[in-house]
């Protein structure tokens, strides 16, 4: 280390030599030099790191935000290990070592310091991703799946780079030449990404659908002729649950291009209903059908009716058309507010002898 000058430091102290069994007067200068050092740091960074919590702690309880705890926990996240690691590699700066062993504890030391500031750097893209993307947007108590999955996508690439830089940091403080290696890295990543293009495209497709949000895990949605339930939405594909009961596997590139329809949008649906009854009922009663739509509907709490008005004279019946709301988004509950008013149409027309109209041909025969 060219900052450290071992000689300005033995210049300091005083010298300390002595006689030792089968190795005569031996000067012990260094070696207490660098146990006082080691011992020196050692205290040093420890007394430092307590200091420095010990002051942020007192200052957090005094801030309404988090930043100060992530800091916290970052600073107590620093190995002793690494510190004393590092002490040794000051210490014995005192001593001449073979050159493989220095090489060797250098790159040790290196990527030690390396980890530790990955270590203390992916504390803070942890909270950002948790502050940011994992998190509960809709109020509803549960944290959306793929917020999750968006969030763990950010740290895993996070830690790509980081460890990347750390083993570029590492190769350049050996002495090693890590401009041609990085340049066919950069080549080497052009290849990759033209051969990884699909899975490439179906990752950034997922961070797509995270922030556009066009559906979320347990969404009801239509693609194409493909209709189902989101149960996951990952990194490269996204299954979806049908209504036959099989799992669908869908990539992500293609729901980023594709129509989807979103029915877990819907407050309410709206539904269209036709019914016929015979040319042959009294004008009367075909008044009346209207009324006995409406009574029907005050009695169907999950539904509201808009309107009903007689539309058609068809080729073989008279024409109703119903319009009404089901207030739920749930497939299920339309089809019972549907299933309850046929049922009740059904009672009402055998009671007052209204018809429901079939497909029927009535031939006229003429003598001539």
């Amino acid at each position: 280390m060219d900052w450290f000058s071992t000689s300005t430091a033995l210049a300091l102290v005083p010298t300390v030599a002595t006689e030792l069994p089968w190795l005569g007067y031996t000067d012990l200068t260094p070696v207490v030099t660098a146990l006082f050092i080691f011992i020196g740091l050692n205290a040093a960074f420890k007394l430092v790191q307590l200091l420095v919590i010990a002051r942020l702690e007192a200052l957090s309880q005094k801030t309404h935000t988090d930043v100060d705890d992530v800091v916290i926990n970052a600073l107590k996240g620093i190995r002793n290990w690494v510190i004393t690691l590092i002490s040794v590699y000051i210490a014995l700066k005192f001593f001449s070592l073979p050159t493989w062993a220095t090489t060797g504890f250098d790159a040790v030391v290196y990527f030690a310091v390396a980890w530790q500031a990955i270590e203390f750097a992916l504390h803070f893209i942890e909270y950002g991703a948790t502050r940011f993307l994992h998190k509960d947007e809709d109020g509803d108590g549960e944290v959306d799946p793929n917020a999750a999955t968006a969030a763990e996508m950010v740290k895993l690439i996070a830690r790509i780079v980081l460890w990347a830089l750390g083993g570029i940091f590492v190769l350049s403080n050996l002495g090693i030449e890590v401009t041609s290696l990085i340049a066919g890295l950069g080549v080497g990543g052009i290849a990759v990404a033209f051969a990884l293009q699909g899975v490439l495209g179906d990752l950034f497709a997922s961070f797509s659908i995270y922030f556009d949000k066009p559906f979320r895990v347990g969404d009801f949605i239509v693609i194409g002729a493909d209709a189902g339930t989101v149960e996951k939405i990952g990194i490269k594909s996204t299954r979806i649950r049908t209504l036959q009961g099989e799992e669908l596997v869908v990539s992500n590139a293609e729901l980023t291009t594709a129509r989807v329809q979103n029915f877990k949008k819907m407050d309410e649906r709206r539904i269209v209903s036709q019914f016929g009854v015979t040319y042959e009922t009294p004008h009367d009663k075909v008044e009346g059908v209207n009324g006995m739509v409406e009574r029907i509907f005050s009695t169907i709490e999950t539904a509201r009716l808009d309107r009903v008005h007689l539309t058609t004279f068809g080729d073989s019946a008279l024409l109703f058309e119903v319009v009404y709301y089901v207030n739920s988004s749930d497939y299920t509950v339309y089809l019972d507010a549907q299933q309850q008013f046929n049922h009740e149409l059904m009672r009402v027309f055998a009671e007052t002898g209204i018809e429901f109209a079939y497909p029927t041909q009535t031939i006229y025969n003429k003598t001539v």
